[in-house]
């Protein structure tokens, strides 16, 4: 079986995330996408939104769609998420998955900086996932990583969830930019200062 992980802090989860798990599904015929929100992502500053409300907008996020999951294992862990923990504890769990680490390609020269990256590249494939016209310069990844890294192309997409907080801030819309049932639940909490 051929499961991808989708990381990241989705503070807001949205359809850019969707589309880049769906982009890796297809290129690689994954059996399924496990969506995993951080808890402390190790490159950026705390989520604004609890890890509960993260892991429940995450599954509105992916409700219907039959090959998509989500995955609570890093905010149950708590404390920094480094990829290599989480896929140690996965591979022990499920000793018959093919994994793959799904991530956008602007950060696949940021990958020779994860912590145990050595480890984690003797364990697993990454994905890539780019937007038409992204170059990426293979070669300049150190060698125990040029054949553990997959391309994907996605649709151009030009969406953060940083701008989604500021819009949501502003009091513009963020409707469509998160489906529908994650902007419902966002909504009903009133999260990201976005009044029903």
């Amino acid at each position: 079986m051929k499961i991808g992980i989708m990381g990241g802090t989705f503070d807001p989860i949205h359809i850019g995330h969707l589309l880049a798990g769906e982009a890796a599904r297809d290129a690689y015929g994954l059996d399924q996408v496990w969506f995993m929100p951080s808890h402390i992502p190790p490159h950026k500053h705390q989520a604004g939104a609890s890890g509960k409300e993260r892991l429940e907008m995450t599954s509105e996020a992916v409700a219907g769609h039959p090959a998509f999951e989500v995955l609570d294992i890093e905010v149950l862990r708590g404390g920094v998420s480094y990829t290599i923990d989480t896929i140690k504890e996965l591979q022990e769990l499920h000793s018959a998955v093919d994994f793959y680490f799904i991530i956008g390609a602007d950060m696949v020269n940021y990958l020779p900086h994860w912590q145990g990256i050595e480890e984690l590249a003797q364990r697993i494939c990454f994905i890539g996932v780019r937007r038409p016209g992204f170059q990426l310069a293979m070669d300049e990844l150190p060698h125990y990583l040029q054949d553990k890294v997959l391309l994907a192309d996605m649709p151009v997409v030009d969406i953060s969830s940083t701008d989604i907080r500021e819009r949501a801030a502003e009091g513009r819309t963020i409707r469509y930019l998160v489906p529908d049932r994650v902007h419902d639940y966002i909504t009903r909490g009133g999260l990201y200062e976005v009044q029903p």
